[in-house]
């Protein structure tokens, strides 16, 4: 492919920051002497006319040993790093004045670990660019292995035209962390200006599968070269400034969890205002009917709540780990782990490490199955951080023309209550152990009976919050004491649990 960074390491250099030593030896022992920067840009133009060079590069990295400009800032706040980088500037437009047109020569002197004493990096070419010292960023380049946790790469500015992406050991202007493709691999974004949208390309061309997730916001990056199952990198390019905010709720006190002393037992012999049983047909008792229809409850989404409304539980944190099917389970390590903090944070936890993370995100640390975190209405807000949306909902059926109660007394549906133990909520010390579901559900949450329209639903608990949600999860109605119609296929929010009743 083109070459779209210069790279070069100078070695033997007695002072890092004697300018005149970098860019040009004393002497006419030319064909003695080893090549320095002047030459280096000399022999690599921006553009020729055979032989002759027509326009020169005018954007130049430097990268000194560390300890060199560790001392440098010390002694001086880094006076002679900016003097190095200003007398190159001059000797560079002195020497190539008539091949740089309306270029400004720009240089920038940073420290690298790896550098040995006397030994300076530098990089120039069509994918090095310095931005000028008012200019605002335009994109800001992020990768991630799983979705989850993302390292940011480089920012792109509006009059950046091209940025090379790559590994450590390769030839890139910029390195993503975790790079798994070795070093002849390359990301190239092409920026066309504010009102295009970057080009994303893959070198060597023709390598690597190279395709755009618009549910995820990023590009998906896999090589051919490697057998099915292989490595893959995420790439997002983020416009600067776009990030979502997430609504600012009043915080509140407990909705449960509370305590039970001398409080007035709940009557769990309750019943509908109203009953949808069929009337009886000639021939037919009450005593031998029974009902056949069997309809649907799911679990679709798990529901992060805002923790500082819990605090005098002692509840630290609310830990969701997802394994590799992106199934709910404690295994020992899991693929991912979403978390909501005592200060109302969401993080995400992988191999890769530990990130703070908002709403909406997608996550998809395998290919086949992704998990979906969609930010709380605003209704829903005082409670609700986000709702964590399963890759694989969980389903039970239920009869029609019978009531059932949901809650933590209830068996009903209790194969849907998978956060109904203590693994995992995290509580201060001294606190004692208790399920997750203490905070947010109630002993008896609610009552649901399917009928031909839908599900009649009943608040059993004057403590309970109960949200109806429509059939894309957007919020409809909070429901109070009074019977309450859900449509089928719309969600019910209770506790942790975001439920579909359907037909």
């Amino acid at each position: 492919m083109p070459t779209y960074v210069q790279h070069a390491v100078l070695g033997r250099i007695p002072d890092v920051f004697n300018a005149e030593a970098i860019w040009q030896a004393p002497g006419l022992a030319l064909f003695s002497r080893r090549p320095l920067l002047r030459d280096l840009l000399e022999r690599s133009p921006r553009e020729h006319r055979g032989r002759a060079a027509t326009r020169c590069f005018s954007h130049v990295t430097l990268m000194l040993p560390q300890e060199d400009v560790d001392d440098d800032y010390h002694l001086t706040r880094g006076a002679r790093a900016r003097d190095l980088a200003q007398t190159l500037a001059a000797l560079h437009q002195k020497d190539f004045g008539d091949l740089l047109g309306s270029d400004q020569v720009r240089y920038d002197v940073s420290g690298d670990a790896s550098l040995a004493p006397g030994e300076i990096e530098v990089k120039f070419g069509h994918a090095v660019y310095l931005p000028a010292p008012d200019e605002k960023i335009l994109y800001n380049v992020s990768v991630s292995r799983d979705s989850a946790i993302w390292h940011a790469v480089c920012p792109i500015y509006p009059n950046q035209r091209l940025a090379l992406i790559g590994g450590e050991s390769g030839e890139a202007s910029a390195v993503a962390q975790g790079w798994p493709f070795g070093p002849d691999a390359a990301v190239l974004v092409l920026n066309d200006g504010p009102d295009a949208q970057p080009v994303v390309q893959m070198r060597p061309k023709g390598a690597f599968d190279c395709r755009y997730d618009p549910r995820g916001g990023y590009y998906t990056v896999k090589s051919l070269r490697e057998p099915q199952g292989g490595q893959r990198l995420l790439l997002k390019i983020a416009r600067a400034g776009a990030a979502p905010v997430m609504p600012t709720a009043p915080q509140g006190s407990p909705a449960v969890w509370q305590s039970r002393a001398g409080a007035i037992p709940i009557d769990l012999t309750a019943v509908p205002a109203a009953s949808h049983k069929p009337a009886d047909r000639p021939g037919e008792s009450d005593a031998t009917y029974a009902p056949v229809s069997q309809q649907r409850v799911s679990l679709v989404a798990l529901a992060l709540p805002r923790l500082s409304r819990y605090r005098d539980t002692g509840a630290q944190a609310l830990e969701l780990p997802f394994d590799h099917t992106l199934s709910l389970s404690a295994e020992a390590k899991p693929a991912i782990v979403l978390t909501a903090d005592a200060n109302d944070q969401l993080y995400a936890c992988t191999a890769e490490g530990r990130q703070r993370v908002e709403a909406p995100a997608t996550f998809a640390p395998l290919d086949s199955r992704t998990l979906r975190l969609l930010p709380a209405a605003p209704e829903m807000a005082d409670r609700y951080r986000a709702l964590v949306c399963l890759a694989q909902p969980l389903s039970t059926g239920v009869a029609s023309g019978a009531r059932f109660t949901f809650g933590r007394n209830s068996a009903m549906l209790a194969s849907l209550r998978l956060l109904d133990s203590p693994r995992f909520l995290k509580r201060g010390e001294g606190a004692s152990t208790a399920s997750a579901d203490r905070i947010g559900l109630s002993r008896n949450a609610f009552s649901f009976e399917a009928t031909g329209k839908g599900y009649t639903i009943g608040r059993l608990s004057p403590t309970q919050a109960l949200y109806h949600l429509d059939d894309k999860l957007q919020f409809i109605a909070s429901i109070g004491d009074a019977p309450y119609l859900l449509p089928h296929g719309h969600h019910l929010a209770a506790g942790h649990y975001v439920l579909r009743f359907e037909a």
